[in-house]
Order: C-alpha cells, then structure tokens, then sequence
C-alpha cells in the first residue's frame, strides 16, 4: 500500500512540474545564498517534498546541497540530506504491492524480494556511514572542470539501517564464478541515447565485508523517496555514486562489468 508520505511526494512534484521548477509556484521558498562564499553565491534554496530548504544546482535531475548550518552535529537530518540524481526522470512513486528487488544472474536461485520479505527474512543490521557524492566542492576546484558546481554540501552521515548484501546473495546461491555484482535503479534516462546509470562491486569484496548494507531505513525511518526509497545500496567508504537508489534490480556477473 501507498503510505500518505508517498502519495503527498507525487502530488507535491506534480504541482512543482516533474520536468521543471516552475519559478512562479516556487517563488514563496525561494531565498539567495548569501554573497560570502563566490560558488553558493546567488544560488536558491528549494524546498523539495520530504526536505527542508536546500541549495539547487539542477532540478533536472534534481541536484540538491545541504547548507552547512547542518554539519554542526554527527548525524545528518534526513530532510536535510543532500540530493543527487544523474538521469532523468526520477521515480516519484513506489507501490510496495508490487515492487520487488530482483536477484538474478549467475546465482543458483533467482530471487524476488518485497520490502517485507527483507524485513523478515534476514537478520536486521544498522551501520553509521558518510555518503559523499564524488563531486563534492567541484565548484572549488582551479582550473575549472567539468560536471555539478557543488559547493562543500553534497555529502551526509547517517544510520542506515536493512540487510547484508552478502547475505541476500548467499540466499540466492552465488556461483563460485562470480566477478562483479551490478545494480541498478528506478531511475531511467528519458532518451535511448542516454545510457542508463548502474554501478557495480566486486563479488569478492561484498563476501568478505557485512558492512555493505540494502539499507531500508535512514535514521531509524524510512528512506526518504529522494534518498533512495524503497531501498538503495550502502557501501561504507566509497564515493555514494556506488550506492544506486531506489533500488530495483542486482545482477550477478561471471566476467567484469563493462557498463557504461
């Protein structure tokens, strides 16, 4: 079932318009960085659903920065939460009726996996861990290079809470051939020409460390839906580009993954 939270999500960017923010509904929230710092400097705070007022780099794919008033404690809010997509469209809705995190490849038991099915069919596990985007303070860096201007906000510490990898993998029966370990999410890239991100792990590493989570919870709450929800890797100290959100499908592969 839709929990309210999910529905209001969806209402909410309907009204914001998915493929743009509009200026005129955002005008209310909008207020400017203050002048101090040269690469924030002009930059509006938006307040998506779920979050409170965060610097806007992009709204298509949402890129979101947390102002650094937050960094002043261990753990980040999850409303505070940076943001960061690299296609377009996001997913903006789940229905838990019917989603299923799918397990297949080269493994003895392909698996299907609902949100409950990993509450209750695996032990339960909570690692605090930083998830920084690789880009974090770009917009510092001289001469100037490529991709998102970020200031110093597109990183987080939370408590993430779900199952071990290695655990749903050994469920499934990991063939002893296994190399890599592919994820992908929901979010898919509007045009054929636009590769979809995934991302991928060595099978080995993920045996041999029961700190990489599919976390289910953030702070002891659910994911919020632009973090990751209904589920998303975690993968303590890598760049979070390695921990793909909203998460949908996991791919066992027998030889190294080329993937864009």
């Amino acid at each position: 079932m839709t929990t309210p939270s999910r529905r209001s999500f969806l209402k909410s960017l309907g009204l914001a318009g998915v493929c743009a923010l509009s200026s005129r509904i955002l005008s209310s929230t909008i207020r400017l960085i203050a002048a101090e710092d040269p690469i924030l400097s002009g930059r509006p705070l938006v307040r998506y659903p779920e979050k409170t007022d965060l610097i806007l780099l992009t709204s298509r794919p949402p890129q979101l920065e947390t102002p650094m008033k937050y960094f002043d404690r261990t753990i980040t809010p999850n409303e505070a939460f940076f943001v960061r997509y690299h296609v377009f469209p996001i997913p903006t809705h789940v229905d838990l009726e019917t989603w299923r995190l799918r397990v297949n490849g080269s493994v003895k038991n392909p698996l299907e996996l609902s949100l409950e099915d990993l509450k209750t069919q695996f032990e339960k596990v909570t690692v605090t861990a930083v998830a920084q985007c690789s880009g974090n303070s770009r917009g510092r860096f001289s001469p100037r290079v490529n991709g998102g201007q970020w200031g110093d906000g597109a990183m987080g510490c939370a408590e993430w809470s779900g199952v071990r990898l290695r655990d749903v993998l050994s469920k499934a029966g990991i063939r002893p051939e296994a190399v890599d370990v592919l994820f992908n999410g929901l979010d898919k890239p509007a045009f054929p020409s636009v590769p979809d991100l995934m991302k991928s792990l060595e099978a080995s590493r993920i045996m041999d460390d029961p700190d990489i989570l599919i976390a289910y919870q953030m702070n002891g709450e659910p994911l919020p839906m632009l973090n990751g929800f209904p589920a998303r890797i975690v993968v303590p100290g890598w760049f979070a580009d390695y921990w793909v959100k909203n998460l949908s499908d996991i791919t066992v592969l027998n030889q190294p993954d080329d993937n864009f």
